[in-house]
Order: structure tokens, then sequence, then C-alpha cells
């Protein structure tokens, strides 16, 4: 597929409407096929294939094969670059007003994307699940989803959505959603451990015990005083008269723990999701564990983006099966 402008063209022509059959080639607009009028429509309108193509959920390659046979059937290049910027030659612009103006005529719907509502747990969606959907959002800019971040057993249970992704205490769902869902699937269980920073904590220096915390700061989230498996570190915390911050955001606990020499309650996992944080394991004697359970809306199980949705939340857990090992 070439993309130069033909020669004698280059960087001089402007624009001009065609007149009556004077450009006897744009006769053949009408007979484009939908989907390839769109893809050159859409490629002309973001001046970038790789965008093009995010923005209709195809391959790139798929794209611009499109348009080399496009150019091939009416002998035309309707491409070119300009440095790095990608422009319409003369053809090219008079193609896409053409295509514009028969897409007027038939007054050709925009198709419209479901919504597509996920709701998960804050930390899942920081530690596990952001990196994966943000991938999503760059493969498919067509999508359109809400995220719900769920930072208390109330807002879990206030919330509807398609998908929910929710941590638990013990062997049941229980509390999950109140609305129609299916049959809830345990994804993982995730045990919680103190961490500190290692650049503020010598090995030899570590706290061995409670009573060693007693030289340390500790950080909570707030979410964390709900849950019962997490008794030890809560009646830690609550007995202190001094050192200990209390947060309402999970990212700012983090940076906390990071950057302030703070001791907070966290997934065991962690020291692989950040190489600068360190666990303290022994220091309680009874496990911390929550969970994970995912379900789907009842009314939305047959919805192909809501089952994409399931497959890259299923692919993302089953990466990470080592982060969840005792």
């Amino acid at each position: 597929m070439s993309f130069t402008e033909p020669a004698g063209r280059q960087g001089s022509a402007e624009f001009r409407w065609p007149q009556g059959n004077s450009e006897p080639w744009l006769a053949q607009a009408s007979t484009i096929e939908a989907e390839v009028a769109q893809y050159f429509l859409v490629s002309a309108r973001c001046g970038c294939f790789m965008q093009a193509a995010r923005s209709l959920n195809v391959r790139s390659t798929l794209l611009r094969k499109q348009l080399a046979q496009l150019e091939q059937a009416l002998q035309h290049t309707l491409f070119s670059f300009q440095g790095s910027a990608l422009s319409l030659t003369r053809e090219g612009q008079q193609l896409q007003a053409k295509l514009v103006a028969l897409a007027n005529e038939r007054k050709l719907p925009v198709v419209e994307q479901p919504l597509i509502r996920l709701a998960v747990a804050e930390s899942i969606l920081h530690d596990i699940l952001g990196r994966d959907l943000i991938a999503l959002l760059r493969r498919n800019a067509s999508v359109r989803l809400e995220i719900i971040a769920l930072d208390s057993e109330l807002s879990l249970r206030a919330v509807s959505a398609d998908i929910v992704l929710w941590l638990a205490h013990g062997e049941t769902a229980h509390p999950g959603p109140t609305f129609a869902t299916s049959e809830p699937q345990r994804l993982a269980q995730l045990n919680y451990l103190p961490h500190i920073a290692k650049r503020y904590s010598r090995v030899t220096a570590r706290p061995d015990t409670p009573d060693d915390l007693a030289d340390f700061m500790l950080v909570q989230w707030q979410h964390d005083r709900q849950i019962d498996s997490f008794r030890p570190w809560n009646e830690l915390v609550e007995q202190r008269l001094a050192g200990v911050v209390q947060m309402q955001s999970y990212e700012l606990m983090l940076e906390m723990i990071r950057c302030s020499a703070c001791i907070g309650l966290l997934p065991a996992y962690m020291s692989r999701f950040d190489r600068g944080l360190v666990a303290l394991p022994g220091l309680f004697d009874e496990p911390m564990q929550l969970q994970v359970w995912l379900a789907v809306n009842a009314e939305s199980q047959s919805v192909a983006e809501v089952q994409t949705l399931i497959d890259l939340i299923h692919h993302t857990f089953d990466e990470r099966q080592e982060w969840f090992q005792p």
C-alpha cells in the first residue's frame, strides 16, 4: 500500500469539489462496502491508523489491508504521510466528501455500544485488575464502560452493576450484591500481612513482635476497620495513643507506607506488585484473610461485551495465581 502523494501533486493540491463527470471514479463510492467506508472515514478523521483501529476495535493490520485494497480498486492513492503526520491526498479528500454526503443521504444510524457497569473492590481494581483494564481500553476505544470502586460493605449492597468483583470474609460470598446474580465464583484467597518500605527498614531492625511496632507509625485504611478477619491488626491500631494515621484513600495509604516509614496492612502479594515493599510475617498468630468473589447480573449474562470482560478478569487472575499462594 502506498502512502505517498503522486508525483506533481505533493504539497500543492487543494481540495476541489468534483464537477459533473470530471471525476468518474468517484461514482464507485456508492458501491464501497459499509465496513470499508467506515474504515476509511475513521482513519481520515483520526489521522492515525493505530487510533482508528482502536476506535473501530479491529487490528491495525486488518484496517490497513482493507484500505490498501480500496486504493487498488479505485486506482487512486488516498493517504499520504507529511513527515510523520497522516493526511488525505486530493483524491482522498474527494472520496471523504462523497462518502459523507452518501451517509447523510442514507441517514445511517450510529452503532451504539452497550454500557457495561463493573463494580470492583478498590484494592483489587488498583493492584490486580487496573493494568489489564487499561490494556483493554487501549485496544478498544469504542467501548462504553463504567467502573465503580467498592470501598465498603455499604457501597457493595447499594451498587447495581453488570459484573461485581468483591472481597468477603470466611468461606461464603456473604455479604454480596443485593440484586439477582449468577452463582458467585471464588477467584482467589488473599492473605494479609503488615508491610513496610524496604528503604526505611534494615533487615536486622525489622519488628518481630507486636511490641516491636511501638517504634513505628501505623497507617490504617478506614475500610479495614469493618473487616472481622482483621481483628488482630485493628485492635492494635485502636489501642494506639499516638503514632497512627487513619486514611480514607487506599492509594494514599500505599503512598504513606512507601514514603513515610509507616507500617500498614496489605495483601501478601503486595511485594510482587511493588518491589519496594516488604511483608512482615510472624507478628500475629491469627491469619488475616479475605476471599475474592465474582458474580454477574442475571440480566446481563448473555451480553457479549459482558462475557468479554469476564474472560479478561479470569485471565488476569489465572496469570497471577502465584501471587495468591500462602
